[in-house]
């Protein structure tokens, strides 16, 4: 990038006009610009000083925001940034910056245990997906939202902050339990909850709604959806999907589409 037309994202770097939580998106995206002029030129002080500039003030804003959702004005501190989006893509966006920063999630290091056959490796679900679902679902305190494969916890630590709802994580791979667990402790969310455990053996007894961002494949996930099944003729559940599982779900005679089913949306089913 010219140099020219590198002066004009340093000098934007560095109006307090864009410091302020409003301007987050505009943040990010000039991030991402400077850091793309920072390969070409990796010497350049002035291209150091406006990206630490930036990283500052975002910095500043998790740190308001993990303080506010500690002292329990969690549902008013995301929803700035809350809104559904109106997409079909399948990109991530700012906020999933703005999550990563919020949430301080701590790293689950490189001891990941090896995936069986038919399982997915880990991806998080992009933020503004999660918020599509909490729009979707309008959680109530008497929810219990379980996400059927976790990860590293996004969508039960966001259901915390944004809902009343209790949530509870999923997922077989211990040390994303263990980073999940310990972000719910640091940010004080007592109604997010996570289970080391495998999908085949896990309690699914008192979720009302269920998530899948299409953790399992082939056979185990027509294993995960028979068990579903069952707690469906027990009870009223609904289920949400993300992904390629949200074809498989579609074809299930004993689920109700409650949205059209998208494979790059979120898709609401109701069961019972």
């Amino acid at each position: 990038m010219h140099i020219t037309a590198i002066q004009p994202l340093i000098a934007a770097a560095h109006d307090p006009q864009w410091h302020s939580p409003e301007h987050f998106a505009r943040r990010i995206d000039l991030l991402d610009r400077l850091e793309d002029a920072l390969l070409e030129q990796p010497d350049s002080a002035e291209l150091h000083t406006a990206i630490a500039t930036l990283e500052h003030a975002n910095r500043t804003l998790y740190r308001r925001l993990r303080e506010a959702i500690a002292q329990g004005r969690e549902r008013e501190a995301l929803l700035p940034w809350a809104a559904p989006a109106t997409d079909n893509t399948p990109t991530y966006d700012y906020r999933d910056a703005l999550l990563s920063g919020v949430l301080d999630l701590p790293e689950p290091g490189d001891n990941i245990g090896a995936l069986e056959p038919e399982m997915v490796h880990y991806q998080p679900t992009p933020a503004r997906r999660i918020f599509d679902l909490l729009d979707l679902c309008r959680l109530q305190a008497n929810d219990v939202l379980v996400d059927l494969g976790s990860g590293l916890g996004h969508v039960p630590l966001l259901t915390a902050i944004c809902t009343g709802a209790r949530s509870v994580g999923i997922e077989r791979e211990p040390a994303y339990v263990h980073s999940a667990h310990q972000a719910a402790v640091a940010l004080k969310l007592e109604h997010a909850n996570f289970v080391c455990q495998d999908l085949r053996d896990s309690d699914l007894s008192e979720g009302t709604v269920f998530y899948l961002y299409t953790p399992v494949m082939g056979g185990l996930l027509r294993e995960l959806l028979d068990r579903l099944e069952a707690e469906a003729k027990r009870r009223s559940i609904r289920i949400c999907s993300l992904g390629p599982c949200t074809h498989v779900l579609a074809q299930a005679p004993w689920l109700r589409v409650a949205y059209p089913p998208h494979e790059h949306r979120i898709a609401l089913f109701k069961g019972g």
